[in-house]
C-alpha cells in the first residue's frame, strides 16, 4: 500500500511554476541565497534571506556556507512557499523573508503533517 504524498502547492497554480536544478547563489552585499525558477517558461529570480535560512532551515549563522546548506536541507519547502508567492504575484520575481514561512496558506502542503 503506498500513501499519498501531499502535491507540492505550486501544482495548483494556473501558472506553469518550474525549478530548474541550477545551484544557487550566495549575496554576500545583501544576506541572501539567490536562485531561478521559469514561470511560463520565463525565467524569473527569487531569493530568500539570511534571516529566513536561520530561523526556518537551521543555518547557524550568516555565512555563506551555512546558508547553502542550509538553502538545499530545504530547498523543497522554499521551493513550494516561492511558488505560492510567485502565484500570488503574477510570476514576478520574489525575495523570501522569515515572515513568509508562518504566513497561513503559504504551504498548503504543511497541514498534512501537523
Amino acid at each position: 500500500m503506498s500513501a499519498m504524498l501531499p502535491r507540492p502547492a505550486y501544482e495548483d497554480s494556473l501558472m506553469q511554476i518550474i525549478f530548474p536544478d541550477d545551484e544557487p547563489s550566495f549575496d554576500g552585499a545583501n544576506l541572501t541565497v539567490w536562485f531561478k525558477a521559469r514561470v511560463d517558461g520565463e525565467e524569473v529570480v527569487c531569493a530568500i534571506t539570511a534571516e529566513a535560512l536561520e530561523d526556518h532551515f537551521g543555518a547557524a549563522s550568516a555565512l555563506e556556507a551555512e546558508l547553502m546548506a542550509a538553502f538545499c536541507k530545504g530547498r523543497q519547502r522554499i521551493r513550494s512557499v516561492c511558488a505560492e508567492a510567485l502565484d500570488q504575484n503574477n510570476g514576478e520575481g520574489v525575495v523570501l523573508h522569515s515572515g513568509l514561512f508562518r504566513v497561513e496558506g503559504m504551504e498548503p502542503d504543511r497541514d498534512a503533517t501537523t
